[in-house]
């Protein structure tokens, strides 16, 4: 599954507008499957570096543990009510833990003294920006995927 790198060697514009949105705001939004596959959203922060996606976790949050069991996941930029929306920024994918603790410690900084913390690399299999046009009056959603690429989908 491809880095957040990849995804912007491979669409550098919408790249570009996703990060912008994730990184708009402090908190978004991570979707995950608690055990028994129903969805839970856990806040979270999300840090851009070595050309890869990341995010941590207090240690042995639920959020953590539904990662640890079953990497899936989707992220969500904080939300501005309209008429003042810029848009959305979406990923999902695949999340790795990391457990080597200098890493952490790199990324996740003082907080993951002694280990006591979770950093997630997370891989993209899907991003997308939502908007609406000039007129307000079609929602515009750009996908990615590695497979098909990007695609434009208009909604009246």
């Amino acid at each position: 599954m491809p880095s957040f790198s990849a995804f912007e060697a491979a669409a550098p514009e919408l790249a570009a507008r996703v990060r912008e949105r994730l990184t708009a705001a402090t908190h978004l939004t991570l979707a995950t499957l608690r055990r028994d596959g129903a969805p839970r959203i856990s806040g979270t922060e999300c840090k851009f570096q070595d050309g890869e996606l990341w995010i941590g976790s207090m240690w042995h949050a639920l959020k953590a543990m539904d990662l640890l069991r079953d990497p899936r996941y989707a992220l969500h930029s904080g939300s501005a009510d309209p008429p003042a929306w810029p848009g959305d920024g979406k990923v999902a994918g695949r999340a790795e833990a990391i457990t080597d603790l200098d890493r952490i410690l790199d990324l996740n900084g003082e907080a993951a003294a002694g280990g006591r913390s979770h950093l997630f690399r997370l891989d993209v299999a899907e991003a997308s920006a939502v908007q609406v046009d000039e007129a307000a009056k079609l929602l515009i959603v750009d996908v990615w995927t590695p497979d098909r690429g990007v695609r434009r989908i208009e909604r009246a």
